[in-house]
């Protein structure tokens, strides 16, 4: 594996190329060019917030805020997936004309990804600052988080990448389950919710495992290190009653462990498979 790492270092030049095109040749012609990656989400967000603000109250004040702040990591994880899925076999020609480190691929569709997300971690921090938002320490951390689901989401790709040039029904079983998935993290709905839903059924040991879904862990790591704890207005009904539950940093360690391992793993399973790729497509 360092033999694999010291080439894809020797062809970071390429890396670079790869990412540079991607990022112009997404937005050709477009008038907006970066914001429409944030268009998606924010649209969502809007919707969102005025469903669960005044056809659902659900009493969270800056409602959207917390809807945002698990949106972005969501929305990084699922287009970098969907777009790595597609990333060799995309460049099928070039696999069989050109010698260069299969990998290159899918790690530079991730790449790119993530500078979008961190421009969108950008311009949600100036949301923040607008909101009047106090700027809080876990800000600080955010780059930590960053890099934890950066490994997690690089280690799919790679071994969903690989898959699909054997299995193209490999795409369309991402598509699906990201949509599973969707609705098992606490993106539109808070992660006390779930707590005092299975405290409720006596079953509270099962939000230590809720959380152990290293994607999970993060999305409620960036909720709470990125804002202010929120609070129920007394006397207003609501499920969600265990609103200040501390972060607990066990979780997110074993979360980053466990992105580390899949990083390892996704890594050693591509180039264990790479050189077959250009006889499969």
């Amino acid at each position: 594996m360092i033999r694999e790492l010291g080439e894809l270092y020797r062809y970071r030049d390429l890396l670079a190329q790869l990412i540079l095109r991607d990022l112009k040749v997404r937005y050709k012609n477009s008038v907006l060019g970066f914001f429409w990656s944030l268009l998606n989400p924010l649209v969502q967000v809007a919707t969102m917030t005025v469903i669960f603000k005044y056809v659902m109250p659900n009493n969270i004040p800056n409602y959207s805020a917390y809807l945002l702040v698990a949106f972005l990591p969501w929305t990084f994880f699922q287009m970098s997936l969907m777009d790595a899925s597609q990333s060799v076999i995309g460049h099928h020609d070039l696999l069989k004309k050109v010698y260069f480190p299969r990998e290159v691929l899918p790690v530079s569709m991730v790449i790119s990804n993530l500078i979008h997300f961190s421009l969108a971690l950008g311009v949600f921090f100036i949301y923040l600052i607008v909101l009047g938002t106090p700027i809080v320490w876990g800000w600080l951390l955010m780059p930590l988080l960053v890099i934890f689901e950066f490994m997690l989401v690089l280690g799919m790709s790679l071994f969903i990448s690989a898959l699909n040039v054997f299995y193209q029904d490999v795409k369309y079983i991402v598509s699906v389950v990201l949509n599973v998935f969707f609705y098992l993290t606490p993106v539109i709905y808070m992660s006390e919710m779930v707590y005092t839903s299975l405290q409720s059924r006596g079953l509270g040991a099962l939000y230590t495992v809720y959380q152990l879904n290293p994607l999970n862990a993060l999305v409620i790591a960036f909720r709470k290190l990125l804002l202010v704890p929120y609070s129920v207005p007394p006397g207003k009904d609501s499920i969600i009653r265990q609103a200040d539950i501390p972060l607990d940093w066990h979780i997110v360690m074993i979360a980053g462990l466990v992105s580390f391992v899949v990083l390892v793993s996704g890594y050693a399973y591509f180039n264990a498979r790479k050189w077959c790729f250009a006889e499969r497509i």
